[in-house]
């Protein structure tokens, strides 16, 4: 393969996990709004570790991938599947049915690990590349860069309105920072 082929091999790499961290984090957020499923705190600390990886890609594919990039993204990613794995071994016992829906009969806090083993692997694998410019303007490369703002926003947003300003609750319900809202401003 020639020097421009790893490029576009990096580039490429770049923006399909882009596009696996947009489509986890609006999933999960789906999830939160239309089927009413609030994220207890482990939950909006995976989706953090999420937003870390995400963050790491956007900064290279606008400013050209570095090491301390890619570094980044694996601590991002290691913190995030240590607090997944927590989550799964917190509901591991016999008769514990777990927390929240699942998909293809795991629970979304299992994907996560699972989704994270393989984000890890793959920015080792990108930062393996020997030319790492992966610097895009292109409209797909731009619309996946403000799709992702987008959903980090929303998320943000929707936690503050779940949590207010003090913490969140173990097995949250209702949106605990709206009612505060609400209170205060008469919304």
């Amino acid at each position: 393969m020639s020097k421009h082929s790893f490029s576009s091999l990096a580039a490429l790499g770049n923006q399909l996990a882009l596009i696996a961290i947009i489509g986890m984090l609006s999933y999960a957020f789906v999830g939160q709004i239309y089927f009413g499923e609030l994220p207890c705190p482990l939950c909006l600390m995976q989706r953090l570790g999420f937003v870390i990886i995400g963050f790491t890609l956007v900064l290279n594919i606008r400013c050209g991938a570095y090491s301390a990039h890619y570094g980044w993204g694996i601590i991002g990613g290691l913190v995030g599947m240590m607090v997944s794995l927590r989550q799964v071994l917190l509901h591991a016992l016999p008769g514990d049915a777990g927390f929240g829906a699942t998909f293809l009969e795991l629970h979304f806090y299992t994907w996560a690990f699972v989704s994270y083993l393989g984000l890890i692997t793959g920015l080792a694998i990108l930062l393996m590349l020997p030319n790492r410019d992966v610097r895009s303007r292109s409209l797909f490369a731009n619309t996946l860069v403000i799709l992702f703002m987008i959903i980090v926003f929303a998320n943000l947003a929707s936690t503050l309105l779940e949590c207010g300003v003090g913490p969140c609750a173990d097995d949250p319900v209702k949106y605990e920072g709206w009612i505060w809202l609400r209170s205060r401003f008469g919304f």
